[in-house]
């Protein structure tokens, strides 16, 4: 049977809350809304946050207690339509997402929070643009270069917030990109360990994965991996 949102509490007090403009940054991240969420992956809360920052709704899925918590496996995952929900095989963000959602569902507690920064925090319509580059020969950082970016966009104050917001004391991040790490730290929160997330290539996303390690300086080499949760980590992510 499930058991009634843990974070009752917490919402309460949101209702009132009102961020200083000198605190955090000036970002604002509130929660809400919290409902159960019975899915293939396992029994979740989520957890509805606003952002003042950039006006947008973003997601966590917690599973289990996670309140006051250390090393506290959590995944940061970037919107994703044409991956998360249509199943593009140009990418491998529907793979991370559902390894990382069928990982912690069976786990006693784990945090996936879903960011609302599509196409590397370049919009969507920027990614089907940069997507009509790649389709002429450009690789991703290139395409994305072309129409003005840096490659990756993304911020992770608000997740930050996020993680602040549900009192979480440290974590253990499920990714393959060390930028989410010095991104996190930069505003806070202790990374204790990384947790791998390799996905097989598919004839369509080979190319983007590679650039991914070659250019962005993603950790996809499965035997670094492997070394890496070697030396302290006993979840395996595959």
């Amino acid at each position: 049977m499930l058991t009634k949102p843990t974070i009752k509490e917490l919402l309460r007090k949101n209702e009132e809350h009102r961020c200083p403009p000198s605190s955090f940054g000036g970002v604002c991240v509130k929660i809400v809304a919290v409902a159960n969420l019975p899915s293939r992956f396992g029994h979740f809360q989520i957890v509805a946050f606003y952002s003042e920052k950039d006006k947008k709704e973003h997601t966590a899925l917690i599973k289990g207690d996670v309140f006051g918590k250390e090393n506290v496996p959590t995944r940061l995952h970037s919107e994703c339509l044409t991956g998360d929900a249509i199943g593009s095989l140009r990418c491998d963000c529907r793979d991370q997402l559902t390894t990382a959602l069928k990982t912690l569902g069976k786990l006693p507690e784990g945090i996936l929070l879903y960011l609302r920064q599509e196409g590397r925090g370049i919009g969507f319509t920027n990614k089907i643009k940069a997507y009509a580059l790649q389709d002429l020969g450009f690789d991703t950082i290139e395409a994305d270069h072309m129409l003005g970016f840096s490659g990756d966009e993304r911020e992770y104050d608000i997740a930050a917030h996020m993680l602040f917001s549900l009192k979480v004391k440290s974590i253990k991040l499920l990714t393959n990109n060390p930028q989410k790490i010095t991104g996190l730290d930069k505003h806070g929160v202790k990374v204790t360990a990384r947790l791998p997330i390799i996905i097989p290539p598919n004839e369509y996303n080979k190319f983007y994965l590679e650039t991914k390690q070659n250019k962005a300086g993603h950790l996809l080499g499965r035997k670094q991996s492997e070394q890496e949760l070697e030396q302290g980590d006993n979840i395996v992510v595959q």
